[in-house]
This record gives C-alpha cells, sequence and structure tokens, in this order.
C-alpha cells in the first residue's frame, strides 16, 4: 500500500486504470480498518458487549473470509457446490454468529493483519492479469439481479466500511465499561 498517496485515487504501478481505481478504494478502506486496530491488545480484540455481538477480531477474521470467498466467486470458474464446499472452510469467520465467538479468539492483532494481507496480495496479483474488461463482466447476483465483478469488489470493501463502523463502537463500549473516565 503506498501510505503517500492514500488519498489519492489513481493509477498505480503495475495496474491497469478501472482496476488501479478500485484498488486505490480498496486500500482506503483497509488503511482506515488497520489504523482503528494496529495496537489493540488481545483483550480488546476479543471482547464483545453481549453474548450476541461480534468481537473486533471476528470482524477482522469476516474482513479476510469475504475477500478470500469473492476471490472464488470472481476469479474462479467453479460449480455453486464447489463453491458451497469452499465456503465452509471460511466458517464461521465467513457467517460470523455463535461459533465465531467461541472460535476466533486468542489472537494478537499481527495474526489478523498477516492473513489480510496476504489474501490481499492474491487479489492485487490476480487483478494484474486481468482485463479491464473482466471488470465489467455480468452474471446472474443477488434477488435475480444482474451484477458485474465491479460491483462485487465494490461490495467487498463496502462491507469492510460497514463492519469498522461496529469496530469503532466495540471499542467505545470497551472503554466505557473498562475506563469510563476515558470512554467521555
Amino acid at each position: 500500500m503506498e501510505i503517500n498517496s492514500i488519498y489519492l485515487i489513481k493509477e498505480k504501478n503495475g495496474m491497469k486504470k478501472d482496476f488501479s481505481l478500485l484498488l486505490s478504494m480498496m486500500d482506503y478502506a483497509r488503511f482506515t480498518s488497520i489504523s482503528e486496530v494496529e495496537n489493540l491488545p488481545v483483550e480488546m480484540l476479543d471482547y464483545r458487549c453481549h453474548d450476541e455481538a461480534n468481537s473486533i477480531g471476528m470482524l477482522l477474521a469476516h474482513f479476510d473470509a469475504v475477500e478470500k470467498i469473492y476471490q472464488v466467486l470472481t476469479f474462479e470458474n467453479l460449480s455453486d457446490d464447489e463453491i458451497e464446499e469452499y465456503a465452509t472452510t471460511l466458517e464461521p469467520a465467513l457467517s460470523l454468529g455463535s461459533k465465531a465467538a467461541e472460535l476466533i479468539k486468542g489472537n494478537g492483532v499481527e495474526f489478523y493483519l498477516e492473513n489480510l494481507q496476504m489474501t490481499r496480495n492474491k487479489t492485487v496479483e490476480q487483478f494484474k492479469q486481468l482485463d479491464e474488461s473482466w471488470l465489467y463482466e455480468e452474471t446472474d447476483w443477488w434477488y435475480g439481479e444482474k451484477g458485474n465483478n465491479f460491483f462485487k469488489w465494490f461490495h467487498v470493501f463496502e462491507d469492510e466500511i460497514n463492519h469498522r463502523g461496529q469496530i469503532r463502537m466495540i471499542k467505545k463500549l470497551y472503554t466505557k465499561e473498562h475506563n469510563p473516565t476515558m470512554a467521555e
């Protein structure tokens, strides 16, 4: 990620223009997510404000699982059964819920950030190999509507932005519960 150009949506080295624009937005979303979590202790990463809530660690694992499933959905030509089989390997991070709360915990932030970076590296390498027309290929998508690969990858970082709002709220709730004078 080019930190000195994080606020510029522009062409990037080795990337075709439309992929560069998409990746610029993905990089900014990831930069801001990392800024929220980079120095958090395991206790805060595992904190859940109630039994049905996500933890920050769960959400970071979810970011990774979502990007991985979209790699398969868009880069590979797999059958629905093969996609479903692969999706099960991403559980419980993909769907979150009580199983994720049980299993996704005890990891330092480096664990999550390294996984996110390895997954993103694979995405970038694949983007570099594709023709820009791939972004505009339409397939059947949600609710009987058409979707293109550009939208699908927009959704990857849009989902991260949405959950980053949860991360910010979790941090505030944790601080309020563990150090009320700092929560103000």
